[in-house]
């Protein structure tokens, strides 16, 4: 038997965040639209929430203004007495107002984030749990292209410090390619029917409708981060090669291109199995030294 709201307890408070990276404007956009008709958002047997969550990034175009507020939910960010970093700031701010000390914690939590890879309709899990996997497997149901990725092992494993970790359950919604700082319709309506699929199995799921059956589910797990070849001193020594170039989620085998150097010299992936990229080639992730993510699908039960 699946997971649901008699043997588990209802979802009550919902969470909907844009703008966790101020020059994502997809998930901005869509913040926007639903504070002006917040009736699209609305179901019977819970409330939602909007969060435009870092808005001065948002206000000058810019990922953020300090630091990653992606990366600022840790512990120890979330403790730091009197930081004068903004992001610090806003992620205590969050917490204060939905994590789980707060006086009224969000049971999920959607945030809403673009790429410049090629990651389609992707799904970032918060925690492996079987609320998460359900809803999963029910949105792929009726979006057979959805991808999912995860980094987290299972729901004993310690929280990662982005936004979503505020929650037990929810995910971000990836769409890409889509340049910073501007929109792409097709992906805008992706993920605005992504959201609102979400909310109608939350709403069966309250009343105890949910009709289960046996399936798994195929998730790509993070393996490792990938950086670029660099010269001695820290500078660029290769592109990504363009045969991987815009190939998210497909096979690398040993002995495929992998890197172009400049001088027109091909790096060939040297690993001993076959891998599948995400994130290849991300504008943002250039500065943390990522130019890919290696993954590998997995084959996982829905209902334990």
């Amino acid at each position: 038997m699946g997971l649901t709201a008699e043997n588990h307890g209802k979802i009550k408070r919902v969470a909907i965040v844009g703008g966790t990276h101020g020059n994502e404007w997809t998930g901005v956009y869509l913040i926007k639209k639903f504070e002006r008709s917040p009736e699209l958002l609305r179901r019977s047997n819970f409330e939602t929430f909007t969060l435009l969550a870092n808005p001065r990034a948002w206000e000058i175009n810019r990922r953020y203004v300090d630091r990653d507020l992606n990366r600022c939910f840790r512990r120890e960010d979330l403790e730091h007495p009197n930081s004068d970093i903004y992001e610090i700031q806003r992620s205590q701010w969050i917490a204060s107002q939905w994590g789980p000390q707060s006086p009224s914690p969000v049971d999920t939590i959607i945030d809403l984030h673009s790429s410049t890879a090629h990651m389609g309709l992707t799904l970032i899990w918060v925690k492996n749990n079987a609320f998460n996997r359900q809803v999963t497997a029910y949105l792929k149901s009726i979006f057979p292209e959805i991808n999912i990725y995860s980094w987290i092992e299972s729901e004993s494993e310690p929280a990662n410090p982005s936004l979503k970790s505020l929650s037990n359950y929810g995910f971000s919604i990836e769409v890409g390619p889509i340049a910073p700082g501007m929109l792409d319709a097709a992906l805008f309506l992706k993920a605005e029917k992504v959201i609102y699929a979400i909310l109608d199995y939350i709403e069966k799921y309250n009343r105890g409708e949910i009709i289960h059956s046996d399936r798994t589910l195929t998730i790509y797990q993070f393996i490792k981060q990938i950086d670029y070849p660099r010269t001695a001193t820290g500078e660029l020594a290769a592109m990504i090669h363009p045969q991987l170039q815009g190939r998210d989620y497909q096979q690398l085998n040993p002995g495929d291109p992998m890197f172009l150097q400049f001088d027109g010299t091909t790096i060939y992936y040297q690993g001993e199995s076959p891998v599948w990229p995400i994130f290849i080639n991300e504008a943002a992730y250039y500065e943390k030294a990522i130019a890919m993510i290696f993954t590998e699908p997995q084959t996982i039960e829905i209902y334990e």
